[in-house]
């Protein structure tokens, strides 16, 4: 009988690098660093209070108590020849908002021993410059400038702008891409001219480190660009290394991008909780650290146990039939792509999909009295939750994400497609939710949407559906309208695979 098991074999260099690793990363180290590292980014945005603070998600959350918004995009999407301008998370918020204040702050991090992330490197300078392209495009058509075969000359900069450190041959790579993803971006139905509209001046990335010199009384007003700057801010040390730190009490190890993985360090604290507990559990030191940080969870478990947020009781209105005409979408001309309305959420998270009488919210956010809805489908697994409401107003199908259950999405998207089906025949307003509203709940109602909406966004049962049969971009067409009202979406790629495995095998029945 074999007693050892694998550890006993490990050489000691492997055994010497898994203890460093573990005393590298454990929770003290972690939150000290991030605490300092929240030092220079409120030193940042205090150079020019009035742009919004971003936080890349999941990141960026952990570097200062307050943000104005959030964003998504993916270092893998700019990794060396595997650069990708992303059709699932187009961050349309994003550009908006920076129109509306003048520009952004985007807040990330990084641990691999460099001073940018590569969503900040790259893929964030791709997005500014096919968004610069776009709308490019649109101001000459909008200003009529097909003059005798000529272009007027706009001032608008197309150009990609990357950082210094990026090689030559790199970016020539990524600018032979660039028409590609400029056709995708302008073939899927985004609304361009809500864009040029809030964009005065073209997208332009800046990149600030810990290592940037910026002279504090030199400091340029960012009205006086002739670009909408996106400062990019990388939160991580100067140098990226991982360094022994000493102070009277006790020493720890500062940590590079130490807010990146929470999953394999945080033990259930959030970023929101660790701010309002920071001064505390950082006085605590290495030693009590653990154990308050264990306390301070599950006090504010039980806290938002008595309050009804992991138990809600949901309550809803009386049914509200609304005539069939105003279940549709509005198209914006002939070509029958799908109109994007005014962005909706009330104040407590629940995102309406224009006119659909469909709505998506995180299980967190539904158990408010002013969330006005008549059926609801319940999508998490783990929430639950206690309903007035009768029985066949009511379907809970619990779904995971597709890295614990790969065909858990679409197993449950006939009977969640169904359940959508009767409920908006009868004019009902439906709910959508998930553990965080972001990705299942999202999937689920692009399934519906394909399934049960025609082109032009009219409801039809699924008529439109059983005669046409379903592409990839079609469907993205339809994500990129349902994201323009559920700005917080990011659904991952493993479900929406499943999403399109199950409209496909639908077609054949």
């Amino acid at each position: 009988m074999e007693f050892c098991d694998e550890p006993l074999h490990l050489s000691i260099n492997k055994a010497a690098r898994k203890i460093k690793k573990r005393e590298t990363s454990s929770l003290y180290n972690s939150l000290r660093s991030i605490y300092e590292d929240s030092t220079f980014v409120a030193e940042i945005g205090g150079l020019w209070p009035d742009l919004p603070l971003v936080a890349n998600l999941r990141c960026g959350l952990w570097y200062t108590p307050r943000f104005d918004a959030t964003c998504y995009f993916k270092s893998t999407d700019g990794h060396q020849n595997n650069w990708s301008f992303s059709t699932a998370r187009f961050n349309l918020h994003l550009a908006i908002l920076s129109g509306q204040r003048g520009g952004c702050i985007i807040v990330d991090s990084t641990r691999k021993g460099k001073r940018f992330p590569d969503s900040m490197s790259k893929t964030i300078p791709i997005w500014c410059c096919v968004l610069n392209w776009s709308i490019y495009h649109h101001l000459q058509r909008t200003c009529g400038v097909q003059e005798e075969g000529h272009s007027i000359n706009l001032d608008w900069d197309t150009s990609l702008h990357l950082p210094s450190w990026v090689p030559q041959t790199e970016k020539a790579a990524i600018e032979y891409l660039l028409p590609k993803w400029i056709n995708e971006f302008e073939s899927c139905g985004v609304d361009i001219s809500s864009l040029a509209h809030a964009l005065k001046k073209p997208l332009r990335p800046l990149w600030i480190s810990q290592s940037t010199l910026i002279w504090l009384n030199e400091v340029p007003s960012y009205q006086s660009w002739d670009f909408t700057p996106v400062i990019l801010v990388s939160a991580s040390g100067q140098d990226g290394l991982v360094k022994q730190m000493v102070q009277a009490e006790f020493s720890w190890r500062y940590i590079p991008g130490a807010g990146d993985d929470e999953e394999s360090w945080a033990r259930g604290l959030m970023p929101d909780l660790f701010w309002k507990n920071a001064f505390k559990i950082i006085d605590a030191g290495p030693e009590e650290c653990n154990r308050m940080v264990s306390e301070i969870v599950e006090r504010d478990r039980v806290y938002r146990t008595q309050r009804g947020e992991y138990v809600p009781q949901v309550k809803v209105g009386a049914a509200k039939y609304l005539p069939s005409e105003e279940l549709g979408l509005q198209v914006i001309d002939s070509s029958g792509v799908l109109k994007n309305e005014t962005n909706f959420a009330d104040s407590k998270g629940v995102f309406w999909i224009g006119s659909t009488c469909i709505a998506v919210a995180s299980i967190l956010d539904v158990c408010d009295e002013s969330v006005d809805f008549d059926c609801m489908l319940n999508c998490d697994a783990s929430a639950r939750i206690s309903v007035s409401m009768s029985s066949d107003a009511y379907l809970n199908l619990p779904m995971v994400n597709s890295k614990m259950d790969r065909f858990s999405l679409y197993r449950s998207l006939s009977s969640a497609v169904n359940f959508a089906k009767f409920q908006l025949l009868r004019g009902k307003r439906m709910l959508i939710c998930c553990q965080n509203g972001e990705d299942i709940s999202i999937c689920v109602s692009l399934a519906i949407l394909t399934c049960l909406f025609d082109e032009s966004g009219n409801f039809d049962g699924g008529e439109s559906f059983k005669r046409k049969s379903v592409t990839k971009w079609e469907m993205r067409k339809r994500l990129v309208f349902i994201c323009n009202f559920a700005i917080k979406a990011r659904p991952s790629r493993g479900n929406l695979k499943q999403v399109f495995a199950f409209l496909t095998s639908e077609e054949e029945h």
